[in-house]
């Protein structure tokens, strides 16, 4: 008789995820200055309700009892980032010791408790300084399309292995750089909100550069048991039908959306497809000898964020391109592809962000890249899904949670008896929080937050996540606990 749980590999790591923009608060305090998000979010207009993360969910203050609550979910990874200009205010120069004194707690606290960190070191809040002035001081137009700030980041990443190095095995380069080359400098929904095809293109390059600087800075400040990795955001592109004109479409958006990164990162090349669709935005001047070899770092493990599949056509000559569901604006993150491709909404129910519930595209994604990166093992670094949670009674109940973390689960245990390396889940996320250009009127937190009050409440999804972790094994059906 087959049995009636599924099971996950010993040693398999249960966690949830968190970035310090999001939760941390505390935006003035103790030398930090503001990061590009302090500054789009106080822009009028930029963000739902005009919400900033001036105070988020105050986990600078209130970290210990995060801490607890990972600790009673009885989860043994905590994934967050930290806060480049907590850390290092101008994005250069010293360190400010308060900045990582905060982290050097927070991690010794989840030591104690027995729960394992995993650093990200970039999760989206570059210091304004680097984004206002062009090297030697300049005009407003710096940030992530200018070379000086992948250079940066190696300087910041040396000094924040130098301050947790000791404690910390598992970390992380950057998160989702696609969202902040394409989103930030491309369709202009996040911070800083530039909108510029060529700058996009510009920062994803540069992103891959900081990557593999910052990877070098890591090896050689940390000792040889760390593991590095980065986490990437790869979509999983279908073709609305297979005719050859939808076919290309997919080839196009899985070139910007995927190989973008996973090319100079994974094999150290440009891909000539990526550079021929983009040849009327850019002509890569930008990309210098020597680069490629940069990017193209060891790496001891590769971190998958999932939430939905994209379904892509070629554009219909009746109307303009539908951008999938990061829009806001009218401008596409799709550098040469934006009059080309149309989006469509994959079929099945929708999250409270619209997006579709498909765990298919999941484990879809961790059998490529096994297949892309041989040998390198996947972590799922972020999933999760928003739902409009509301206390009833002093409780959470959030079934719609449970069957998408049990449907995804189900999909990474596929994968797994597939033969993908799945090393372990990080529940995007901990806790409700600033959600970005949404504010505070998305939840995806396991743990309900009254902002007003700042009272955590464990949602039910977060005790059946708790089980799950405790025991190991998935049951076959969804039963909320």
């Amino acid at each position: 008789m087959p049995d009636a749980n599924l099971r996950f590999p010993p040693g398999f790591l249960w966690g949830a995820a968190t970035a310090a923009y999001q939760i941390e608060g505390a935006a003035r305090e103790d030398g930090r200055t503001p990061s590009i998000w302090d500054t789009f979010s106080h822009t009028p207009g930029k963000v739902l309700g005009g919400d900033t993360g001036d105070v988020a969910c105050d986990h600078y203050h209130r970290w210990r009892e995060d801490v607890r609550l990972l600790a009673d979910l009885g989860l043994k990874a905590y994934r967050f980032s930290v806060s480049w200009p907590r850390v290092q205010p101008t994005g250069r120069g010293p360190a400010v010791r308060r900045g990582l004194d905060f982290y050097r707690a927070l991690v010794d606290e989840l030591l104690a408790h027995g729960i394992t960190p995993m650093v990200t070191l970039y999760h989206w809040d570059l210091p304004q300084e680097l984004e206002s002035a062009l090297p030697g001081g300049g005009p407003a137009g710096g940030g992530w399309p200018e070379r000086d700030t992948a250079e940066r980041f190696a300087e910041y990443a040396g000094i924040v292995a130098g301050a947790l190095g000791d404690r910390v095995e598992l970390w992380t380069t950057l998160n989702e750089p696609w969202c902040s080359a394409f989103l930030g400098y491309g369709s202009g929904v996040h911070a800083p909100g530039r909108t510029d095809p060529a700058a996009a293109l510009r920062a994803a390059h540069h992103l891959n550069l900081a990557h593999g600087l910052g990877a070098r800075a890591l090896r050689a400040a940390l000792p040889a048991r760390a593991r590095i990795g980065v986490s990437l955001n790869p979509s999983a592109v279908r073709p609305l039908t297979s005719s050859p004109a939808d076919l290309d479409a997919r080839r196009r958006i899985d070139a910007l959306a995927n190989r973008v990164f996973t090319g100079p990162m994974l094999r150290g090349a440009y891909d000539d497809d990526l550079l021929a669709d983009t040849a009327r935005v850019t002509d890569w001047a930008f990309v210098r000898d020597g680069d490629l070899d940069v990017t193209r770092q060891p790496l001891d493990f590769l971190g998958i964020n999932y939430y939905s599949p994209a379904v892509v056509s070629a554009a219909s000559p009746s109307g303009a391109p539908r951008h999938d569901g990061h829009g806001g604006s009218d401008h596409s993150p799709w550098p040469g592809a934006d009059s080309l491709v149309s989006f469509h909404r994959a079929p099945g129910e929708l999250t409270a962000m619209d997006w579709p519930v498909d765990p298919t595209g999941l484990k879809d994604l961790l059998l490529e890249y096994t297949a892309q990166a041989p040998g390198v093992p996947l972590y799922v670094t972020e999933n999760g899904a928003a739902y409009d949670d509301k206390p009833e009674g002093g409780a959470v109940h959030d079934p719609d949670r449970v069957r998408y973390l049990h449907g995804h689960l189900s999909a990474v245990h596929a994968a797994i008896r597939e033969g993908a390396d799945v090393r372990g889940y990080f529940l995007w996320s901990l806790m409700d929080n600033f959600e970005w250009a949404y504010g505070y009127s998305k939840r995806f937190g396991a743990v309900y937050v009254d902002y007003e009050t700042q009272r955590r409440t464990p949602k039910s999804s977060a005790r059946w996540y708790a089980k799950v972790a405790a025991s190991g094994e998935l049951p076959q059906a969804v039963a909320e606990g």
